[in-house]
């Protein structure tokens, strides 16, 4: 699957409905959780998805930048589960 642009009206399919945040660029990875469901993701959504279900995984897009996958893992470790209920942007 290739990556595509998300205008400012879209959100990548990581967005949590409830998360008011825009995106953070383009979707690069998917994360993965322990049963192998997936969601594809840009940087941003990606780390606080990543953050808020245990066990789950980044994998980078064939085409996704360098180091990108390792990027959101270390956001995701200082982003509190579900930030958008406490107001944290």
């Amino acid at each position: 699957m290739a990556r595509f642009d998300l205008t400012p009206l879209d959100r990548c399919p990581a967005a949590h409905p409830e998360d008011p945040t825009p995106c953070g660029g383009p979707v690069v990875v998917t994360i993965v959780d322990k049963e192998n469901a997936g969601a594809d993701g840009c940087e941003h959504h990606a780390a606080r998805m990543l953050a808020s279900i245990t066990g789950a995984r980044p994998i980078a897009k064939p085409d996704a930048p360098a180091g990108v996958a390792l990027r959101i893992f270390r956001a995701a470790h200082h982003t509190h589960p579900f930030p958008w209920l406490e107001g944290r942007s």
